[in-house]
């Protein structure tokens, strides 16, 4: 944040407000405006939420908001942000499939068009100081727009006084606000079109299981999954999924399909205790239905294709794309750099993926692709024209070279002290 005191040389200046409708975001329509005198415009960024959207514009209207926009960026998520992840295998810690790491920066990126078109002078969110979501706002709005002020109410501890969500609750009553939501111990959801997250309740002792019947929106547990499999083909050109079962279709609607197919028979879903940015790890439970697909699919034709140099380094570049996103470092050279790298390996990534889902696994039934690097006549124990096997004897001498060069070595020099 800037120098911004309450009221000081902000009175009629504007505001752009990060605004889901939920309890935080309701709160902090009418605190700005007492607080700095800003006129505030609502800004929700549709990517996929959901029935989350319903009644939005009323509720902004009661709140004080000068304006509201419901910008719909979807297509716009899948294609520039949910694509890339995908070609990078992006996984982080090796279970976390960044759902919400890959939404913050697009909706911040929309924010700040907003911001422009308005000629705010601030953007505001209501992401708190303990979670990384602070971070991917802020940092993705320093490399847009550096000269914007950052408002983040709950680091304002000094003039946000509120300690609890009841505390929210009843300020917004105070004001004569009419709530469709109450201030009960509900778990702390975010939901876009490839995951929902869930964090709070019996989530905050790792010793405790899962209350998935209270719990999961998109999913069944694999319990409760269908005991029957579900067949998925996929035609990938290029990294990019452009089919589902024979059907040419976006990438945000086969996402849509595969979150139905993926949801219903217990597809991933994650139980993980992560590290935080902000140095605390924390625990959540996310359902990644249609991506989670998506990203085994990807990973199975990427085997037929990738030599094994490419893909060796590729699993390192996974690695620090994931921390990259994770951290909220979307803008940075660092990640364009490494998305390069990614493209670059994706040019033949071409053909056919085929997949049975059963009860929360993933089961390959076939790969196919123009450009696959399995040749049956090398692969085979049979003899073929390819491949000679008396050229093994040469090679494994030479690649076990130093081994041997390195045992001869010792032995003599055991010889020497047995010598002594």
């Amino acid at each position: 944040m800037g120098n911004l005191t309450p009221k000081n040389n902000t009175q009629g200046e504007k505001v752009v407000l990060a605004y889901s409708g939920g309890l935080d975001t309701t709160a902090i329509v009418p605190w700005l405006k007492e607080t700095f005198g800003y006129e505030v415009i609502c800004c929700c960024v549709d990517v996929g939420q959901g029935n989350e959207l319903d009644g939005l514009a009323e509720r902004a209207k009661l709140s004080g908001a000068a304006k509201l926009y419901i910008e719909d960026i979807t297509d716009d998520f899948c294609d520039n942000y949910v694509v890339p992840c995908l070609q990078a295998d992006a996984t982080y810690e090796n279970k976390y499939l960044l759902g919400t790491s890959m939404a913050r920066p697009a909706i911040a990126k929309k924010l700040v068009d907003i911001a422009r078109k308005e000629g705010a002078k601030a953007i505001c969110h209501g992401a708190t100081g303990k979670g990384n979501d602070q971070i991917r706002f802020e940092l993705s709005i320093k490399a847009l727009a550096p000269d914007l002020d950052i408002i983040a109410p709950w680091r304002m501890t000094d003039i946000w006084t509120f300690q609890s969500r009841e505390d929210e609750y009843d300020y917004i009553k105070s004001k004569g606000i009419p709530l469709t939501f109450s201030a009960d111990n509900s778990y702390s959801r975010d939901r876009n079109i490839v995951h929902i997250s869930h964090e709070g309740l019996e989530l905050e002792d790792p010793s405790q299981e899962p209350n998935y019947d209270h719990m999961l929106v998109l999913s069944n547990s694999p319990e409760k999954a269908p005991d029957k499999v579900t067949d998925v083909e996929i035609k990938w050109e290029a990294g990019i999924p452009v089919e589902l079962n024979g059907k040419k279709m976006s990438v945000r609607d086969i996402i849509i399909e595969l979150n139905k197919l993926g949801g219903e028979n217990g597809i991933g879903i994650i139980d993980i205790v992560e590290n935080r940015v902000v140095g605390m790890k924390s625990r959540g439970v996310y359902e990644t239905p249609g991506l989670t697909i998506l990203m085994e699919a990807h990973k199975q034709i990427e085997e037929l294709i990738l030599d094994r140099q490419t893909m060796e380094f590729k699993q390192m570049v996974d690695v620090k794309y994931s921390q990259v996103v994770y951290e909220g470092k979307w803008f940075d050279p660092l990640r364009e750099a490494l998305q390069a790298f990614v493209e670059s390996t994706q040019k033949y990534v071409t053909g056919v993926t085929k997949l049975k889902l059963y009860k929360g696994n993933i089961t390959k039934a076939g790969t196919t692709s123009p450009y696959s690097l399995y040749n049956e006549s090398l692969a085979s124990f049979t003899t073929g024209d390819l491949y000679d096997h008396h050229d093994a004897s040469g090679f494994i001498t030479l690649f076990g070279l130093p081994e041997k060069v390195r045992a001869m070595k010792m032995l003599e020099v055991k010889n020497l002290q047995n010598n002594k």
